[in-house]
């Protein structure tokens, strides 16, 4: 016999649901669901989540969990608090209407009133508009905020970068130095001066197996990789000390508005021209002296011997 199709219950929540955060929790939606599949027959049913991630993120775990068990043919029907939990942008969220129409799988929306199995709603596409309107509206407000903080010197960057460790457990909290790996800043910059290429010093700091940045900060706490399995926690890529040369921040100024991205749907960081950014100098204890990096940044700026791969000695 073939296997049942599956009922998905597919809850969302994000910290853009604001002052609804209690009735759009992950519990309450789970047990909304779940009494309507048993009250309705729609079983076997299974929970998918997405607990943390906007509307407007398309490639949250849960949602591709569910994109992946459509493409397999294994639902028979999708259950929803609500339109907006499907997500933010109603071009994307009419397209999927259309795919599970095409599949006939049937697509219910508790709050909304809205089941697939009977008659059309023709108010639909504009929810998903107003849900849409939603996610620009918070994403506007948002900018706002940080736009007013960044321009009063309150730093932008919540995670302190290699050499640096947080003061106290706040979120704006001070900057302080990281005495061990402000002493690899240190070296990074002196090995430079001394001609030194970031290819070369990524491969003495591997050698010599000091830990990487993203390991050494994911071990106190910081940065995106925390919950990440390194697979060799001593392996320096070039790219690391090339950062490390090129941030400010070393000389102990804060830098706002390096970045942004173009559109509250884009997930892509763009990096801003240096003249947009906004400096406020001598904000923490530095690491390196200006005339360091200044010297430093100018040998990486001239023209590069070529070095033998085999000898290491630069050709004649």
């Amino acid at each position: 016999m073939e296997p049942k199709k599956l009922t998905i219950l597919y809850e969302r929540l994000s910290r853009d649901d604001g002052e609804d955060g209690v009735s759009n929790s992950i519990l309450n939606q789970r047990q909304l669901l779940q009494d309507y599949a048993e009250r309705n027959n729609l079983i076997p049913y299974e929970h998918i989540q997405d607990d943390g991630y906007s509307g407007t993120n398309w490639n949250r775990p849960g949602w591709q969990e569910l994109i992946a068990k459509i493409d397999a043919d294994e639902v028979v029907c999708l259950v929803v608090k609500d339109s907006s939990r499907i997500g933010r942008d109603y071009l994307r969220v009419g397209l999927l209407r259309e795919t599970l129409r095409e599949r006939n799988i049937r697509l219910i929306a508790v709050n909304d009133g809205i089941d697939t199995a009977g008659q059309e709603d023709d108010f639909q596409p504009f929810r998903e508009i107003m849900a849409e309107w939603y996610a620009r509206d918070c994403s506007k407000k948002i900018k706002s905020v940080y736009h007013q903080k960044g321009m009063a010197g309150v730093r932008l960057a919540h995670h302190p970068l290699y050499g640096y460790k947080k003061a106290d457990s706040s979120k704006n909290s001070q900057w302080v130095i990281d005495d061990d790996a402000a002493e690899i800043v240190r070296r990074i910059y002196a090995m430079t001066i001394e001609g030194r290429g970031v290819g070369e010093i990524a491969r003495i700091l591997t050698e010599e197996r000091v830990e990487s940045p993203a390991y050494h900060l994911a071990q106190m706490g910081y940065g995106q990789h925390v919950n990440k399995a390194f697979g060799d926690p001593y392996l320096w890529w070039a790219s690391a000390p090339a950062d490390i040369l090129s941030k400010i921040e070393y000389m102990g100024h804060t830098a706002n508005f390096k970045g942004e991205k173009p559109h509250f749907k884009s997930k892509k960081y763009v990096e801003r021209p240096r003249e947009d950014w906004v400096i406020f100098e001598n904000t923490h204890e530095a690491i390196v002296d200006p005339e360091t990096w200044a010297t430093a940044n100018r040998i990486r700026g001239a023209a590069k011997r070529c070095v033998s791969r085999i000898d290491g000695e630069p050709h004649p």
